[in-house]
């Protein structure tokens, strides 16, 4: 026979609204029900994580470039125009929306003094839906008053997500920045802490620049060598035949002293990874980026089977791959 679930406290507040606090699975469940967490709220957010949007950024402009700088690029924004939803819930205002890589303490959003609105997009999640959850912080930010950080929360199931929030029609135009002075509207007035904290984040960037022969690659300056990783719209089966294909044909790299070493999966897509020579700059990149782009669509458009030194290759590819989520 099953045991009873404990009861609860007399004097046990019941949080009836607002968010339920996460606690132990086995501890008693903040909502004063007298069972336990797994088995009351816990369940919810069990459930939450279990539905994982593969690709929380499909729909939007320039998939690659919001996979990028999420994954990839330490500081960047861009300009966002809203759409006719999340005007009409601004109550008649039109304030500036910019994203932002990161913002201080990993915040979600701010709403700053002026009354502007920073949107962060390396933050944690807890939907299961990365577009949900940033979704649900520029809700928040387009309710909050001038000068208000917008702290982590989990969305309700029904929070809007960005497709909703955001003009699909407006483009989508990166920034990268050397360090992350866009997070004050007047970086030289800052001093003592925030000034230190801000000196300190800046050292700790590494390098990084966008293309602009080819969609959403971005190149990197990493200690001991270069990187390009280039955000693939192409399916990944059919990507990596297509990499095979130019591997075994020794047609893989960028040019004298660079390699394609794998590839890792981020937000649905595939980002394949080139080592660089020290030497080789974002603009030195141009150009071999280009015609490996061509190089590429031709791979791409070959349907007959692969041959066994392609198939080696294919594996070899596929060995070195990663998923970061």
């Amino acid at each position: 026979m099953g045991k009873k679930a404990p009861k609860a406290p007399k004097n046990q507040p019941q949080l009836t609204d607002g968010e339920i606090p996460v606690v132990g699975a086995r501890e008693p469940c903040p909502c004063g029900s007298g069972r336990r967490y797994k088995a009351c709220h816990g369940r919810e957010a069990a459930h939450s994580v279990q539905q994982l949007v593969q690709r929380p950024f499909e729909g939007l402009p320039a998939e690659g470039d919001w996979v990028a700088l999420r994954e990839l690029v330490p500081a960047a924004t861009v300009p966002l125009k809203l759409s006719e939803e999340a005007l009409a819930s601004a109550n008649g205002e039109v304030p500036a929306v910019t994203l932002a890589t990161v913002l201080p303490m990993a915040w979600p959003a701010m709403r700053r003094e002026d009354g502007s609105i920073m949107l962060g997009l390396q933050t944690q999640t807890s939907s299961g839906d990365l577009s949900r959850d940033t979704g649900d912080a520029l809700a928040q930010a387009l309710a909050a008053e001038p000068g208000t950080p917008i702290p982590p929360r989990r969305p309700a199931p029904d929070a809007p997500r960005l497709q909703q929030l955001l003009d699909l029609d407006a483009p989508f135009e990166p920034t990268v920045h050397t360090g992350f002075d866009f997070w004050l509207e007047d970086p030289s007035a800052a001093t003592g802490e925030v000034a230190a904290s801000l000196e300190q984040a800046n050292a700790a960037v590494i390098p990084t620049e966008r293309l602009s022969s080819v969609d959403w690659a971005y190149w990197c300056a990493a200690p001991d060598k270069n990187h390009l990783r280039w955000v693939s719209p192409v399916s990944e089966e059919k990507l990596l035949d297509a990499l095979a294909r130019l591997a075994a044909a020794g047609e893989a790299g960028l040019g004298e002293g660079t390699r394609l070493v794998g590839s890792f999966r981020a937000h649905g897509l595939v980002v394949p990874v080139w080592d660089l020579p020290q030497t080789m700059t974002a603009e030195d990149c141009e150009k071999p980026a280009a015609e490996f782009a061509a190089r590429l669509e031709a791979a791409l458009a070959r349907t007959e089977p692969l041959t066994p030194e392609e198939r080696r290759a294919r594996a070899g590819l596929v060995n070195r791959q990663v998923t970061l989520n």
